[in-house]
C-alpha cells in the first residue's frame, strides 16, 4: 500500500524536473497509479459503490486527480478520468502525456472518456489500470479508441456558416 500524499487532490504537486521520473517509465506509472489510488478516496458513489480515481500527468510534469461523482440521476454521472481531465484544462494544461485508473475490480475508461482524453492526448498516450494500487493491465488511447472523432473531422472553424444539408 503506498503512503497518503499529502492534499490528494491537489494538481502541482511535483517534484523538480531533475528528480522527476522519465515519461512512462515504471516510477512514473507507479507514482499515477499511487495517485488515482489516492484520489479514489475522494469518490462520491453512493448509488453504485464503485469508486473509482483517475490521475492524468500533463507535459510539464503535473499530476492531477479525480475521483468519480455520481449523481441520483445517472446520466449526470461524471467519470473520475473525466474529472482529472477537466481539472488539467481548466488549470490551462492541453496536452495530456498519460492515464492512471484505480479501481476494485480494475475496469478500463468508458467510451465518453476515451473520447475526451482523444481532444487532449496523442494516440501514444498510455492508459494504466490498476486494480487498486496494482498494476493488471496498459494500453495506448490509439488502441483503446481506434478511430477518435477529431476536430479535423469538422467543417470550418465557426467563423463560417454551417454547410447546408440535403
Amino acid at each position: 500500500m503506498f503512503a497518503p500524499l499529502p492534499d490528494p487532490i491537489m494538481p502541482g504537486m511535483t517534484s523538480s524536473a531533475a528528480s522527476r521520473p522519465t515519461q512512462d517509465s515504471p516510477a512514473d506509472r507507479s507514482l499515477l497509479i499511487a495517485r488515482a489510488f489516492v484520489a479514489r478516496r475522494q469518490s462520491h458513489s453512493p448509488y453504485s459503490r464503485f469508486a473509482v480515481g483517475a490521475a492524468v500527468r500533463t507535459e510539464d510534469g503535473q499530476i492531477f486527480q479525480g475521483s468519480n461523482i455520481e449523481n441520483a440521476s445517472y446520466g449526470l454521472t461524471m467519470c473520475a478520468e473525466r474529472v482529472a481531465i477537466f481539472r488539467a484544462v481548466a488549470a490551462g494544461q492541453r496536452r495530456i502525456l498519460a492515464l492512471a485508473i484505480s479501481a476494485v475490480p480494475a475496469a478500463w475508461p468508458c467510451g465518453a472518456c476515451r473520447q475526451v482524453l482523444a481532444e487532449f492526448a496523442d494516440p501514444s498516450c498510455p492508459v494504466i489500470v490498476a486494480e487498486g494500487d496494482s498494476i493488471v493491465g496498459s494500453s495506448t488511447l490509439g488502441d483503446l479508441l481506434p478511430h477518435a472523432f477529431e476536430a479535423q473531422f469538422l467543417v470550418g472553424d465557426g467563423s463560417e456558416e454551417s454547410p447546408s444539408r440535403p
